[in-house]
């Protein structure tokens, strides 16, 4: 077996393997053996049907009308139950298909949530791309296109195996160079099946990788559109939606220009498969022919054995009916894998950064020998120390792009490209307020709780803080559910997010430039706030308006090695007074 497919079914078993053997496996493999079960029915059904056509094409040839409207009324009790068979199999089918991606979901979901996987796959380079598409569509997919791929192919086994045996009995003896060769409609089948695979193969191969590039090429494009809606005010402030729509034609190009080769090779391989498609439909009566005009078989033999011609070339040729689908499968089970291996891979990864360890009882935040660098490798911090004793507020200040921001990354185990030492006080509570808040689409009061549960502080508690940082207006908004980054101004999110920290009361608050979008006296107005109802919250700023100094106890600043040959490494330094 080539490298590649042993790859693929490791990979297949890989994905599959843990479901089957979690705490769904008992409901799910009776609903399975169910399913499984009835598929045999649907293959004995058909038997009976391929009966059935040997006994009404015999009574047509012989006027026998009442063995006719017999067959009649066997007919209509075979359709009956057939009919009752694959709607329930099809039922039941897509009821183990949503119990399949449900457990799968939540499975990947919860991988690429834990260990702020979701924010660190940005810095990988292969198998992460679109993590949304891989989550809400991949899984689906992959559980439909499993199911029906691996159901229809026990069918067509089942199919085979049965008709076979039928056929075999129908057929007449060939003899080739004098020798007798029995079973000749079946060696016809397989045959005319193998030939139909090999060139089906043949021409379909690229199709895999082309439907992984479409699969790639659509969320690509529709990510840019979400970029967009996200950042509908200021592109229109900017006026940039020239520069969008080229963004967007650019993306789209991908789109069209990967469906068209889909398309070409999709061309070449209907043109083959139609055409094998209908000459299937004559092929058993042209071999089977001779037989019936010499005697050996009345109309309803020469019909039977066509329908069972018919059953076990279409087995034989699952391959070729199955092929557009197997190539969507690959491509599915490979950006999967892709992307389970990249949070496998994170996750073995998982202490990269500083080396985290628990203050002494009474101690602060403690950092020792820290050094940052960029995902490229560029240093940006070297040899720094910082303590921040419990309680004390600490204003960070330094030149823009000196990383200022990455510090407090690296200090949330958000930043992987960090080595030294960080010791924090364990059992203590921290919160981080970035420039740019992040508020959910949820109920206002939800929103200001974040991450806590709002009924943990009540709708009035909730409220007071709004009005405390300056939103009273929206109290009364507690309960509706709006697209809060949307609707309200930079200056008010930062408020929100104000409101938010006195809340939830941190014992360790970061501020990144978190009122930078406010004016001066609101900032004054905040830091008073903050100080005031978080006296003993440990406090650290990262400001660039010197009038914040006044609200902390001191200031540490980045401060540029004087390493002319790296103008661009920082340490950190206490101010002067």
């Amino acid at each position: 077996m080539p490298a590649s497919r042993r790859q693929f079914l490791s990979d297949l078993w890989a994905l599959t393997k843990p479901y089957w053997k979690s705490e769904e496996r008992l409901k799910s493999g009776l609903l399975l053996a169910v399913i499984v079960g009835m598929s045999l029915g649907i293959v004995y059904l058909s038997v009976l049907f391929n009966q059935w056509n040997n006994l009404f094409y015999n009574s047509l040839q012989e006027k026998n009308v009442d063995e006719f409207f017999r067959l009649f009324g066997r007919f209509a009790i075979l359709a009956t139950l057939f009919i009752i068979v694959a709607v329930y199999q099809i039922y039941l089918r897509q009821m183990l298909q949503i119990r399949w991606r449900r457990w799968l979901t939540d499975r990947y979901a919860e991988t690429w949530l834990e260990g702020r996987n979701y924010y660190r796959l940005r810095f990988e380079n292969d198998g992460t791309d679109n993590p949304d598409q891989r989550i809400s569509e991949d899984i689906g997919g992959f559980v439909e296109q499993t199911l029906a791929l691996t159901l229809g192919l026990l069918e067509s086994v089942v199919t085979l195996v049965s008709f076979s045996v039928i056929l075999w009995g129908l057929s007449g003896d060939i003899h080739i160079l004098d020798i007798q060769i029995p079973g000749s409609m079946l060696w016809a089948a397989v045959l005319y099946a193998g030939f139909g695979s090999f060139f089906t193969h043949l021409i379909g191969r690229p199709l895999i990788r082309l439907n992984f590039l479409q699969q790639r090429y659509e969320a690509d494009f529709r990510y840019q559109l979400v970029r967009v809606r996200e950042n509908a005010e200021p592109i229109a402030l900017y006026g940039g939606e020239a520069q969008e729509a080229r963004g967007l034609s650019g993306r789209f190009a991908n789109v069209v220009s990967n469906w068209w080769a889909i398309m070409r090779r999709q061309k070449r391989l209907t043109w083959f498969s139609a055409g094998y498609s209908q000459a299937a439909v004559i092929f058993p009566f042209l071999v089977a022919a001779p037989r019936y005009f010499s005697g050996a078989i009345q109309l309803g033999g020469l019909m039977q054995t066509a329908s069972a011609f018919g059953h076990v070339q279409s087995s034989l040729s699952w391959f070729i009916d199955a092929y557009t689908r197997l190539a969507q499968w690959r491509a599915t089970v490979d950006r999967l894998t892709g992307f389970a291996a990249a949070l496998a891979d994170l996750e073995t990864r998982k202490g990269e950064g500083f080396t985290r360890l628990d203050a002494p009882a009474g101690q602060g935040l403690t950092l020792a020998d820290a050094r940052l660098s960029l995902p490229d490798g560029r240093t940006l911090l070297t040899g720094a120390a910082l303590t921040v004793a419990p309680g004390e507020r600490v204003m960070v200040a330094g030149p823009a792009g000196c990383g200022k921001s990455t510090l407090f990354r690296a200090i949330g185990g958000l930043w992987p490209f960090a080595a030294g030492t960080l010791a924090l006080p364990a059992g203590k509570r921290t919160l981080f307020l970035p420039q740019r808040p992040y508020l959910p689409i949820a109920p206002l009061a939800a929103a200001v709780a974040y991450p806590d549960a709002p009924e943990t502080y009540g709708q009035e508690r909730i409220a007071q803080a709004l009005a405390d940082c300056g939103l009273p207006h929206l109290a009364g908004q507690l309960s509706e559910e709006r697209h809060w980054t949307q609707e309200l101004s930079a200056g008010e999110q930062q408020r929100l997010a104000f409101a938010r920290a006195i809340l939830l009361a941190p014992d360790w608050l970061f501020c990144d430039e978190a009122t930078s979008a406010l004016d001066e006296a609101s900032q004054m107005e905040l830091y008073a706030l903050l100080t005031a109802r978080l006296p003993k919250a440990a406090i650290v700023s990262i400001a660039h308006r010197p009038s914040l100094a006044a609200f902390h106890h001191r200031t540490v600043r980045f401060v540029p090695t004087g390493d002319a040959a790296a103008q661009a490494v920082f340490h950190l330094e206490a101010a002067a007074a």
